[in-house]
């Protein structure tokens, strides 16, 4: 994993498929603690710590959650640039950088005096985010050793997919003994003397391989023809999106909405029921969907979000019906995790993998952004049922880009050169 840019003029270029070689385990481990802290300071520990920041600033929950939402707007649209710089000097490098831009602005957040202060702080977490969950772990994931990469971004995603199990409970108990401000400084704290020297040994990981190697650089040739790649990468993107939206509409509601159609107390049992779902999604993946190409992993993902969504719809609050939903919820988020890393590289290939996840990601956060107020509003003025059917429609709109993006595909290079 170079940090400086990697061109094909200056090293000679080996194609190689996309299931060869060994799992890097200590590089797949290192990524999936720093993305278990990573989501965990970043991500799921604000919805604990919300109420906290609300009545500490004088800001409604709504208003919070608001700055929240315009934040994952603006690290949406940054994610485009993120991505080219990873390209240009290395996923690595950037998670470097990312990962002590959280612990600032961290601890900026953290002390901030005003609202104003407080919402920048916000923005820039989510700038942080973008530089060390995900897009960047999949590409650092990528420039290690790309016939590797689909297998490695399975388990790094199993890894990561304890984030929220580990970092609920750990936020919800440091409440009871440190203020949100606190808090936030021990997640700054975990963010630079943890999770940076990880992703710093990363990056000179790469750096040695790269000078010791004398080997020609392997790179997998993706399985979208030249002059199809710009038609399949807005239709792959709008895809996303799409099904972006449809998940992060009910995630954001998913409990009370449970609770509004009469399941009560059971609607907290049932919504835990997403993240063990996940993560099995992701087990039974690594062990069985070894045979199963990238184009299937992302249509399933879909089929099973929307049937869950129609599974609720048509049970109400039946509970054998809710807990159905929740578990199919949770199978095709997990499901949808691995496509977003390993689709891109299957269909275009690793070189400019980071600019061209950069882009997916891009319109894929800053179309979620807007979900949970989206769906909210759909609630209240067309009703519960009509809101699950449109988010089921536009569920089975993404379902229908994939099927045609993996009729676009021709099978990946596999010779050597």
């Amino acid at each position: 994993m170079s940090s400086v840019p990697r061109t094909a003029a200056s090293r000679p270029t080996r194609v190689t498929s996309l299931h060869s070689s060994n799992i890097p385990a200590g590089l797949v481990s290192a990524l999936g603690l720093t993305q278990i802290i990573g989501y965990g300071t970043l991500y799921y520990s604000f919805s604990i710590l919300a109420p906290g920041m609300s009545a500490d600033l004088g800001l409604s929950l709504a208003e919070v959650f608001g700055v929240f939402s315009v934040s994952l707007f603006i690290g949406g649209l940054s994610a485009t640039y993120i991505g080219k710089q990873m390209d240009r000097i290395g996923a690595a490098t950037i998670m470097t950088i990312g990962s002590a831009l959280a612990a600032v602005t961290l601890a900026l957040c953290a002390w901030s005096p005003s609202i104003a202060i407080f919402a920048i702080a916000i923005i820039l977490l989510e700038v942080s985010s973008g530089m060390v969950q995900y897009q960047a772990a999949f590409a650092a994931l990528v420039e290690s050793d790309p016939r590797t990469a689909s297998r490695s971004i399975t388990y790094l995603t199993l890894i990561g997919g304890f984030a929220s199990t580990i970092f609920w409970p750990i936020s919800a108990t440091l409440t009871s003994y440190l203020s949100w401000r606190e808090i936030y400084l021990v997640f700054a704290a975990l963010n630079l003397f943890l999770c940076m020297p990880l992703h710093f040994w990363i990056r000179s990981l790469g750096k040695k391989a790269g000078e010791a190697s004398i080997q020609p650089r392997e790179t997998v040739i993706g399985a979208i023809p030249p002059h199809a790649r710009r038609r399949a990468m807005v239709i792959v993107s709008f895809a996303f999106a799409l099904l972006g939206f449809t998940l992060a509409a009910i995630l954001a509601h998913m409990v009370p909405m449970l609770g509004s159609i009469g399941l009560g107390a059971a609607a907290v049992v049932i919504g835990s029921l997403f993240g063990p779902a996940q993560v099995l999604s992701r087990l039974i993946n690594m062990v069985f969907g070894k045979n199963l190409s990238p184009p299937g992993l992302a249509l399933l993902s879909a089929v099973l979000i929307v049937f869950g969504v129609l599974i609720l719809l048509m049970t109400g609050n039946w509970l054998p019906g809710a807990v159905a939903f929740a578990i199919c919820l949770g199978l095709g988020s997990g499901i949808n995790s691995i496509a977003q890393g390993s689709l891109p590289l299957y269909l275009f290939g690793s070189d400019g993998y980071g600019a061209i996840t950069g882009k997916m990601a891009a319109a894929r956060l800053a179309v979620g952004a807007g979900a949970p107020f989206v769906f909210a509003a759909a609630m209240e003025n067309i009703g519960l049922s009509f809101a699950l059917v449109a988010n089921a429609c536009l569920g089975a709109i993404s379902i229908a880009a994939f099927v045609a993006v993996a009729a676009s595909c021709r099978q990946p290079a596999t010779a050597t050169a």
